[in-house]
């Protein structure tokens, strides 16, 4: 998933080119993950919220694990864990520095 559509665009075409059939891309806001297809097994999120958005937790299947750097000028890469009753474990894994996480309408 990716806001900036030419990004997008860009990633499914080479993709397409390498030869991946198995990759689906979605141009949106990264911080409501993507509902339809949920729950997920695993999410990586490769840039960085100031906070672990809830759209992402309430998406991860039990038993699944998001990793996802959080922050904003200091940031730390977290694993966070969905236990089968719906409690979630975060462990702090490395600083680490990503671009931020925009959110909002697609950019063009």
């Amino acid at each position: 998933m990716e806001i900036i559509a030419e990004l997008s665009k860009t990633a499914a075409l080479t993709l397409s080119r390498l030869g991946y059939a198995n990759v689906t891309t979605r141009i949106g806001d990264g911080y409501q993950g993507w509902e339809e297809h949920a729950p997920y097994d695993a999410i990586i999120v490769t840039a960085a919220p100031d906070h672990v958005p809830p759209p992402l937790i309430a998406q991860l299947k039990p038993g699944g694990r998001l990793v996802i750097p959080i922050g904003e000028m200091f940031q730390e890469l977290m694993m966070i864990a969905k236990a089968p009753d719906g409690t979630t474990t975060n462990t702090r894994i490395v600083s680490v520095r990503f671009v931020p996480l925009t959110r909002g309408e697609t950019l063009k």
